[in-house]
């Protein structure tokens, strides 16, 4: 836990008792600050009792009168639809707002600090900076929206790196952010209803680059229209910037093109790596990312080598189009991670000949938008609530099964897929929808996908599993 020797003698109210909040708490509490703490559900409250130097008390019936600052959990709303009570009751007196992450960041001021936001890869591209670092040698510290929560962090020393994925909530709640690089990988439509609208979401997400020194580089994808607009506004304001991009050149930036990652920020095009190498980023969304990653690093001083070492070696994320395993000619991917279509594209984009298991509880717009892989779909297999649904979008554009549960889904995808003589067969789980019509997240359901492949395959004596790696 993260000494925060700047709050001894503050008080503090934490609002908000997940897993970063109760970190909090507790690290402020060591440090001797006050600490007011509370959770709408009573059993985190009562986790947290007997912590010295912590009071778990209502913080809307208390008041925040004496409260140096309120810390505030992400996933509370202080402004859109409409604040949580204690988060009003912090703005009608003026008491400042702030998350875990800004802690954080107070107690390690001079600190390199990577900052990476964006609406899709962020994870990937968060995970894969600190693999690049590390396998570097370089002390590194890597969370925030990602794994564990900012405060668990050890100082990496003052030739570490700190590397956070920060979501537009958490960038909302962190006013001194200062990154010395800062990533912004690409915009599509999400969280309106926190934001209130498109604007309000892409101006939370811009708040990574607000302090930034004029010694700081931004890291801008390329590949959509929001995207080249911050960018374009940022370069009027005399930013230093590189583009990025997974399709296709961008001037001065880093990019791939025909499967080859590009350095071009000296103005002559030199190739990385060959992403073939790679095999735990297929598509054009990982070639961005890794052109995220490698411009990252190179500007913290990492040799070209190296990055590239560490590109090839990266063993992906779980729930993130996770290899599971490979038997008799076919794969098996866990995207339970895709919860929208625009992030089911992404994995229907890297395979010619799916097996696609589909379905929970579906978001606006369904999966109408991704007609164009159908093709690729050699059979649907439907889940939960949206089953019926998706079946009706997807229509006679390419077969589809109701399976309802996963389990069947699973079962009747592995024999498909294995009867199929054809190369190349994939079963994919990418379910273009959430999981809270049968499971409590994504990684649960992408737990329970690994664990019945598992199981099919242990029962064949078939397959070679492909390892498997801790949710994160």
């Amino acid at each position: 836990m993260l000494n925060l020797g700047f709050a001894r003698d503050h008080t503090y109210a934490v609002m908000g008792l997940g897993k970063s909040g109760a970190v909090a708490a507790r690290a402020l509490a060591a440090a001797g600050a006050t600490v007011f703490a509370w959770d709408d559900s009573a059993d985190r409250c009562a986790a947290l009792q007997g912590v010295d130097g912590a009071t778990v008390v209502d913080l809307a019936q208390r008041g925040l009168g004496g409260v140096d600052a309120l810390v505030l959990s992400p996933g509370i709303p202080h402004t859109h639809p409409e604040p949580h009570p204690v988060a009003a009751a912090a703005k009608a007196v003026g008491v400042p707002i702030i998350g875990d992450v800004e802690l954080l960041l107070r107690a390690l001021p001079d600190r390199r600090l990577v900052a990476i936001t964006g609406t899709n890869g962020k994870s990937t591209t968060t995970a894969l900076i600190g693999h690049i670092l590390a396998s570097a040698n370089v002390p590194v510290e890597v969370g925030g929206n990602l794994g564990r929560p900012a405060l668990e962090f050890a100082d990496p020393g003052p030739n570490g790196v700190v590397v956070l994925e920060l979501s537009s909530y958490q960038l909302e709640l962190t006013p001194s952010l200062a990154p010395t690089v800062a990533v912004w990988l690409n915009i599509t439509p999400d969280h309106i209803d926190r934001h209130g609208s498109l604007a309000g979401y892409v101006a939370a997400k811009r708040r990574i680059f607000a302090h930034q020194t004029p010694r700081g580089l931004a890291v801008i994808g390329n590949d959509d229209a929001h995207s080249r607009d911050v960018a374009d506004r940022l370069r009027r304001d005399g930013r230093r910037i590189f583009d990025l991009s997974g399709v296709g050149p961008v001037v001065g930036g880093v990019y791939a093109e025909d499967s080859e990652l590009i350095d071009a920020r000296s103005g002559r095009p030199e190739t990385v790596l060959s992403l073939t190498e790679a095999p735990a980023l297929p598509g054009e969304h990982n070639a961005q990312n890794a052109a995220a990653a490698f411009a990252a690093c190179a500007a913290l001083g990492i040799q070209r080598s190296a990055i590239a070492d560490g590109i090839r070696s990266f063993p992906g994320l779980a729930h993130r189009q996770e290899r599971i395993a490979e038997a008799g000619g076919v794969l098996y991917v866990n995207d339970s991670k895709a919860t929208n279509a625009d992030a089911a594209a992404r994995a229907l984009a890297c395979y010619s000949a799916i097996y696609w298991i589909a379905g929970g509880r579906g978001k606006e717009g369904g999966v109408s938008s991704l007609a164009p892989f159908f093709p690729r779909i050699r059979k649907a297999y439907l889940i939960g609530e949206s089953a019926g649904t998706f079946a009706r979008e997807i229509g006679d554009d390419c077969p589809t099964g109701l399976c309802r549960t996963l389990e069947m889904a699973v079962r009747q995808a592995h024999l498909d897929a294995q009867a199929d003589p054809r190369p190349g067969a994939v079963v994919l789980l990418s379910p273009a929808a959430a999981s809270f019509d049968q499971f409590p997240n994504f990684e649960v359901r992408g737990d329970r996908f690994r664990t019945l492949v598992r199981d099919l395959l242990d029962g064949n004596g078939a397959g070679d599993h492909a390892g498997e790696r801790r949710a994160s």
